[in-house]
């Protein structure tokens, strides 16, 4: 059996862009939720995000690149950057352009760039129209960014199953490395449709994705920042939108040993599936969400008690959390497993959330911490498990299990372990 390590990890988030602090900050309970620029479009509601607001794309890449890419991919490059140092490849010329894979997740890839070309054109004309746009816009020009920036040759794949993306493209990676086309792999998974990255208001250009996540009545009806996202929380009503990228360097664990790499920890399982229901809601049962869980488990050759801890997908919606909790309680419901999710700290990030959670998940194992549910403060009694809220919580992680479930019934699972 061949071993997936971990030994690089990057990240671009609303609470910072290095995965130490963006750790450090979860833990002491801190939120990235604001009101948006734009709520006051919204008639009789606040609206809330968790964006990004510091992030220069010069620290990361050249201009010719900058001018070339959408946030999306400047993210991500960023992201895979830190990854990569982290794991102590590429300067050192230990990435093999041929055994060297990047999987990359994205649910929108460049639609802002898309938003903004159209403002510009029905403002001012074709001649405003950026003329690299198309390039913009591909959701794979995150992962071939990576490719051109290491002089990658192996398989450069852009995987799009909406807030499951990236689990599913670590996953994916991990197969490649099992199958022995790779011996290491960049996977994550990005998003930024409507970044405030660069400076905030970009005149008077509004996002149409802000007002649709609204109109769909995905957003919660909140006054108060603090209660605007409560995943688990009987008084959750919606999600917060977030934004960034989360990356990870897997390798073959062979390969890893040989060059002295630091290993955060090890990828052990990975199920997914489609849970063929509603384009926007899951199974109420969460037959299929458990049946994901349930294959990554298979994949780890464990079982449900091997499980010391879980992060959730969690979102704070009232149906897809009432889902998740129940799938939850039949695979490993009446054991009292602690149980967070990220979501309440820096909203619903998307296509990068589950790599977001890998990412805090290893960071905890090492420590002995499981971060906690930020603003939740009644857990649903429902709930078969213990939903860890107020603060982190002390446990031996020796094996995570972390969830991402997406719209169109994309639901993934991977489980994970510190040795």
């Amino acid at each position: 059996m061949i071993e997936i390590a971990i030994t690089g990890t990057g990240i671009v988030s609303a609470l910072g862009t290095d995965t130490a602090d963006f750790h450090r900050r979860m833990l002491a309970g801190e939120t990235a939720i604001k009101a948006s620029p734009w709520a006051d479009k919204v008639a009789g509601r606040d609206a809330w995000q968790a964006t990004i607001q510091d992030f220069d794309p010069s620290d990361w890449m050249d201009r010719r690149v900058e001018d070339g890419t959408d946030l999306f991919a400047q993210f991500t490059l960023a992201a895979a950057e830190q990854a990569v140092r982290q794991a102590g490849v590429g300067d050192w010329g230990d990435l093999d352009p041929l055994r060297t894979a990047v999987v990359n997740g994205t649910s929108i890839g460049g639609v802002r760039a898309v938003m903004k070309a159209q403002y510009a054109l029905d403002t001012g004309g074709p001649d405003a129209v950026p003329r690299k746009t198309m390039i913009q816009i591909w959701p794979n020009m995150a992962a071939a960014q990576i490719a051109m920036r290491y002089g990658l040759h192996g398989p450069s794949l852009t995987v799009t199953t909406a807030c499951a993306s990236s689990l599913d493209a670590i996953g994916t990676a991990a197969r490649l490395i099992e199958r022995g086309e790779a011996d290491v792999a960049i996977a994550g998974g990005t998003e930024g449709g409507i970044s405030l990255a660069g400076g905030g208001r970009d005149g008077n250009f509004v996002p149409v994705l802000f007002h649709t996540a609204n109109l769909y009545g995905m957003e919660a009806p909140s006054h108060d920042p603090n209660r605007a996202m409560l995943p688990f929380d009987v008084k959750r009503s919606g999600i917060v939108t977030g934004e960034g990228a989360g990356v990870l360097v897997l390798e073959r664990a062979e390969h890893a040993r040989a060059r002295g790499a630091h290993i955060f920890g090890y990828l052990r399982g990975y199920g997914s599936l489609a849970d063929g229901f509603h384009p926007s809601s899951p199974d109420p049962s969460g037959i299929w969400e458990a049946r994901a869980m349930e294959l990554a488990l298979g994949d780890a050759g464990l079982r449900a008690g091997d499980i010391d801890a879980l992060l959730a997908h969690a979102t704070g919606t009232p149906k897809g959390d009432t889902a998740e909790i129940r799938a939850i309680n039949k695979v490993h419901g009446g054991r009292g497993l602690p149980v967070a999710s990220i979501k309440g700290h820096i909203g619903h990030s998307g296509a990068s959330s589950g790599a977001m959670a890998v990412i805090t998940g290893l960071l905890g194992m090492a420590e002995d911490r499981l971060t906690h549910i930020a603003n939740t403060d009644e857990p649903d009694p429902e709930a078969d498990f213990e939903i860890v809220h107020g603060r982190p919580k002390d446990v031996k992680i020796r094996c995570l299990q972390v969830n991402a479930f997406g719209f169109g019934g994309q639901n993934a699972s991977v489980v994970l372990s510190r040795d």
